[in-house]
């Protein structure tokens, strides 16, 4: 059994003195290291260096020692000398690992570098051992024991991970003398087991090596052993000494700290922990002196100062430097914050060791509270001073600068470090105009500015000075004094507002698509130069222009093409006017232009000199020959205001637009009562439905193979309060022209299928389409609005409609037709033959009656070829399966014309005229009616 061998060993083999002396001298170097580690704790970093190298090579010699005053007293009867060279390689080997193990312990005090530590000794000691072993000249063969190896090296490992602990993680008396117990057993453990491990056998053996005899090794270990007395003795009083140190400089600290209550003192040792505490300290922090004593004086500070490892850093800071200060959130007792002051400062004793850290805590939060207002307003002023998109200056009494702000250097081009505070008024003017002019200032100049200020300083009301650069940079300076003397000066560009108010300016006068002067532009022009024509006896004439077919260009080819040929004209007439003479576009496609008369023949070459404007290429756009209307009035002999001026002109030219083969017409007399007359009628248009101007007439029309009434076509008159009866030929171009027809083909319409619908006999009733209410998009939503209000049946509703509204946009009205004709409304071809192509049309969509217009049954008498035509549409109907509607039959001639060619219904005063109300009751018989009608 091992321990059973291990005494056996101790007993027999070795003299028990010197085993107790080995022991005596483990042990004491053993605590000689413990007070080495211990004093290295309270010197600086170089001096703590040192005391850890003397602390490994204390303890590696005593080692060594311990092994060889062993070995002495190993006594197996045959032992001749030691080895010289693995007797030094031993030492060296021991030296090197305790050096090596105290460096790593010093430094990584944690488990894992202790742990280390420890298993580098062990190794180091075992090595000594066994090598110390090898170095025995004996004649003998020795023989391992490998289970006892193994106890060896876990009796000279395992135990100094505990024993580091002590010596390097504790400050108290019993850990140092447990660290140095534990210490020394595991090396005599090691030491013993390693001798339990050999056997030895005789052996005749001889050698020529050097021998340490064992004499001359017991003066070699009581050498070392002397020495290390000798050690521990020193290391012993710096302990006390410098124990006796840190205890008068804590009495002292004590005495001082105590009497101070208005902030906290305290003393901190070497690692952060508190040694004392005073009443300031309580007061402030709110924890009592037994509460604290011992523990780190980190729990003062905050979660994230804790994180970001401050105390340690200012303890390093302190300790490096001799004093650190600072500020920042510290924590009391009851959880709440303040913001302290700090100052630690390094305590040394008189012979430079390091004992701790003196600690001073202020209570600053009221002062942290008022800076922090000054810094917020600061903070704030500084912040609207440098995002002012105004430049702005503060002068002082003698005209010096206070401060600028950044906007300021940047209006004027200025480097970042221009105009420091201090800089004079007049050098301030010298460097801004300078860096915007480009060179040398002239004197004058910066007078003005003077100048300038001082008027602007001693008027509050005074507006800002406008100084320009070109039209690249103008800006405005505003200047007030302030109270005490000084004034402040800002400075804002106003470039981009004068080009923004130019570019309005100009738009307000021109024409944004051709870029000439527009209508109010046209008139001021007019204006100026009537006046000064009529104080001069000088003429100004006026030519209103109206493009001919420019609606085709639109239609064909888009309102992108139209707006290039308006810009070509544009270019044209502004090339074209010279001095005294005027050009505008008035909107659309009309345009303008004046010209002030000096001489009787400048009105005929100016003329000419606009016509020529519409005979150029320009007024041509891919096949399309454009033309112009022109009118032309002239002050004072047309018209002696602007106003009436223009009219005229206008006119003149509607005139020249609806006379064949004129397009220039010169105002004369009696023009204008025709137009004024329609423009009445115009007004009086939009307030006949109000006044219930309006009524529908039905005329029948009828079946002439059963002469049965198939229906009726409604009709509308207007009964003038003045006029009288109004045709619709005269009112509903009018209101086509002026868009009123929506609003009265809607009331037509709904109307008649109200009418219709109180009839007892589900007679069909005929409604007009105007051309431009078929190419209203909701048009079909509104008769079906409308047959759903009446409860008229879409079957008993026809709408008529002519070739010309099909034919202005063919693909539109189609549509909307065949949506309509989807309803079950009938759809009916009115004035056919007139158009210009009605076989195209009747191929495009399948209408479900064809009306012959009524001028050619009317001409049917005395024209053989209106006889021909109303055959060709009969015969044409039976052919497409349409049936055929004649107008105007007045006669029985009509009527016998019409049956002997097959016609299937009739309408005209022969069957009756229009009538209100409707015949609700009306008898089926044709009934003759020789009155002619007026209008349909």
């Amino acid at each position: 059994m091992f321990p059973f061998d291990i005494f056996l060993c101790i007993r027999d083999d070795h003299d028990l003195k010197l085993v107790v002396l080995a022991a005596a001298v483990c042990l004491l170097t053993s605590l000689t290291a413990v007070l080495l580690i211990r004093q290295a704790d309270q010197e600086d970093a170089k001096a703590a260096h040192r005391f850890i190298l003397a602390g490994g090579f204390a303890t590696g010699f005593g080692i060594w020692a311990t092994h060889f005053i062993a070995m002495l007293g190993y006594d197996p009867g045959v032992i001749s000398g030691f080895q010289i060279r693995l007797t030094a390689a031993s030492l060296v080997m021991v030296l090197i690992s305790m050096i090596s193990a105290f460096l790593i312990a010093s430094k990584w005090r944690r488990p894992p570098g202790l742990a280390a530590a420890a298993f580098i000794a062990g190794i180091g000691v075992a090595a000594m051992h066994y090598v110390g072993m090898m170095s025995l000249e004996m004649p003998a063969l020795i023989q391992w024991s490998a289970p006892y190896i193994l106890l060896s090296l876990m009796l000279g490992t395992v135990p100094l991970f505990p024993a580091f602990s002590l010596a390097f993680r504790r400050r108290t008396r019993a850990s140092g003398l447990g660290a140095a117990l534990i210490m020394s057993a595991s090396v005599v453990g090691l030491h013993f087991s390693g001798m339990a491990a050999i056997k030895l056998i005789p052996w005749s053996v001889g050698t020529d090596d050097a021998l340490f005899s064992p004499h001359i090794m017991s003066v070699m270990v009581s050498g070392v052993t002397l020495g290390l007395l000798t050690l521990a003795m020193i290391a012993w009083l710096v302990s006390r000494r410098t124990k006796a140190a840190i205890e008068a400089s804590e009495r002292r600290f004590s005495i001082l700290a105590k009497g101070i209550s208005d902030c906290a003192l305290y003393m901190l040792d070497r690692d952060g922990r508190i040694a004392n505490w005073n009443a300031g300290a309580q007061r402030l922090k709110g924890y009592a002196e037994r509460e604290v004593l011992g523990t780190h004086f980190a729990r003062f500070y905050t979660p994230a100062a804790l994180s970001d490892h401050r105390p340690q850093k200012a303890l390093g800071i302190a300790l490096e430097r001799g004093k650190f200060s600072g500020e920042g959130w510290r924590v009391r007792k009851d959880g709440s914050r303040f913001w302290a002051h700090v100052t630690i400062e390094r305590i040394d004793t008189e012979t430079g060791a390091h004992v701790g850290f003196a600690k001073i805590t202020r209570d600053m939060t009221r002062f942290k509270e008022d800076q922090d207002r000054i810094e917020q307003t600061r903070h704030q002023l500084d912040t609207a001073l440098e995002h002012m998109h105004q430049g702005l200056c503060l002068f002082d009494a003698e005209e010096r600068i206070v401060l600028r702000n950044r906007r300021f250097v940047e209006l004027w081009n200025l480097p970042e470090d221009a105009c420091p505070p201090g800089t004079p008024l007049m050098e301030v003017a010298r460097v801004t105009l300078a860096a915007r002019l480009g060179g040398d200032v002239p004197e004058e100049r910066l007078l003005n500015i003077r100048k300038q200020l001082q008027l602007a300083l001693s008027d509050p009301d005074a507006p800002p000075a406008i100084s320009e650069f070109g039209d690249e940079f103008v800006v405005a300076i505003a200047s007030r004094s302030l109270p005490g003397g000084g004034w402040v000066s800002t400075f804002e560009d106003i470039t981009e507002r004068r080009r923004s108010e130019a570019k309005i300016a100009h738009m307000a006068l021109h024409d944004g698509l051709t870029g000439l002067p527009n209508r109010t532009s046209f008139n001021r022009w007019l204006d100026v130069e009537i006046e000064h024509a009529g104080g001069r006896a000088q003429q100004v004439a006026v030519v209103a222009i109206d493009l001919d077919r420019f609606k085709e260009i639109n239609d064909a080819q888009g309102h992108a093409a139209g707006d290039e040929v308006l810009q070509k004209i544009a270019a044209s007439l502004a090339e074209m006017a010279g001095d005294g003479e005027a050009v505008a576009r008035l909107g659309g496609d009309e345009f303008a232009a004046a010209k002030l008369l000096e001489h009787p023949g400048d009105l005929a070459d100016f003329v000419a000199r606009v016509n020529a404007c519409f005979a150029a290429p320009a007024a041509a756009q891919d096949g399309f020959a454009l033309g112009a209307s022109l009118g032309i009035a002239v002050y004072p002999g047309d018209a002696t205001t602007r106003e009436v001026l223009l009219n005229n002109a206008d006119l003149a030219m509607y005139r020249a637009k609806s006379t064949l083969g004129e397009h220039i017409c010169y105002y004369e007399p009696g023009m204008d009562e025709k137009a004024r007359e329609r423009r009445q009628l115009a007004n009086d248009l939009r307030q006949a439905i109000p006044r219930n101007e309006f009524r529908v007439l039905y005329q029948p029309q009828h079946s002439l193979k059963t002469k049965e009434v198939s229906g009726y076509e409604a009709l509308l008159r207007w009964d003038h309060p003045r006029r009288g009866t109004v045709s619709p030929l005269d009112f509903i171009p009018i209101a086509e022209e002026n868009g009123e027809i929506m609003r009265l083909g809607e009331w037509v319409l709904r109307s008649a299928c109200a009418e219709a619908a109180s009839w007892p006999h589900p007679w069909k009733v005929a409604v007009n389409l105007s051309p431009v209410q078929l190419h209203q998009h909701d048009l079909p939503e509104m008769v079906t609005r409308i047959l759903v209000e009446t409860g008229l049946s879409p079957r008993r509703l026809e709408l008529e409609i002519t070739e010309t509204a099909i034919i202005a946009d063919k693909t539109k009205a189609l549509h909307s037709l065949r949506r309509i004709k989807a309803l079950g409304v009938s759809v009916a071809m009115d004035d056919f033959g007139t158009g210009y192509s009605s076989l195209d049309t009747l191929h495009s969509f399948p209408f479900d009656k064809i009306k012959i217009d009524k001028s050619f049954l009317l001409q049917s008498q005395s024209s053989g070829q209106a006889r021909a035509i109303i055959r060709a549409v009969l015969a044409l109907g039976r052919s497409l399966d349409i049936p055929v509607l004649a107008e105007g039959v007045e006669t029985e001639e009509h009527l016998a014309l019409l049956i002997g060619e097959g016609c299937a219904e009739g309408q005209g005063f022969l069957f009756g005229a229009p009538e209100l109300p409707p015949p609700a009751a009306a008898g089926t018989a044709i009934k003759p009616d020789n009155k002619r009608s007026n209008g349909s």
